[in-house]
């Protein structure tokens, strides 16, 4: 048996609709959040693939300030963590500190902007997550609210027929079945992403890690070389 769903849409409640149109919003959210970061995840390996080599070269070479020139105000994850640690890298090399070296100073940057950029990576993943929890609680909402309307044929039919309850627990099951659908998937590709990106702040850690170990080589020549 096909199941008429705008049949079943223009029997339902006022409830029942707020219901389905909520659960609808969460879908095409969930959807737009994946679009989202896929693109932008793709968009920072490229950038990496395009920097990361540079960036070796230009530190090998005691090249900061060329560097930093060259990523200018790129915003992607790699380049702008680089770009901060070498900036501050290069301050504490002109105006050093008894107390602090200029390496130090790079290192405490470079985790203060891993924090920013971290929460950047995650733009949009609380929506994901909120939806995965929240969408199969819509649902049983909605599975209540065909319940009573079931109840409510009894209640006008005076009988406990198919025909009285039919509408209603239909509703009930398509509801339910749409916070499902909604959920399932908001949970998977929360998961998914979350491993992506995950993955992808792991190789900024080695990233920064790499920096520190090439800037604690470099910083006694570059020391003197400021000194001279």
């Amino acid at each position: 048996m096909e199941i008429d769903l705008l049949h079943l849409w223009a029997q339902m409640g006022i409830a029942a609709k707020l219901v389905v149109i909520s659960l609808s919003v969460m879908a095409i959210i969930t959807i737009a959040v994946t679009i989202d970061r896929l693109v932008a995840i793709s968009r920072w390996h490229r950038e990496a693939a395009k920097y990361a080599p540079r960036a070796a070269e230009a530190v090998r070479g005691h090249q900061y300030a060329a560097f930093v020139a060259e990523v200018g105000d790129n915003k992607h994850p790699l380049p702008r963590l680089l770009r901060a640690g070498l900036k501050s890298y290069l301050d504490g090399i002109k105006q050093p500190s008894h107390e602090i070296t200029a390496v130090e100073f790079a290192r405490r940057e470079l985790a203060r902007v891993a924090e920013m950029i971290g929460a950047d990576c995650r733009r949009g993943m609380n929506a994901l997550a909120s939806i995965a929890s929240v969408a199969p609680f819509v649902g049983l909402f909605g599975t209540v609210v065909g319940i009573i309307a079931a109840f409510e044929g009894i209640a006008k039919t005076g009988s406990g027929g198919l025909g009285a309850v039919s509408a209603g627990i239909a509703e009930a099951l398509i509801v339910t079945g749409i916070g499902l659908g909604v959920a399932i998937p908001a949970v998977l590709l929360f998961n998914f992403l979350s491993a992506k990106i995950d993955r992808f702040e792991l190789s900024l850690q080695t990233a920064s890690g790499e920096l520190i170990d090439q800037l604690e080589k470099n910083h006694g020549h570059d020391r003197e070389r400021v000194a001279a």
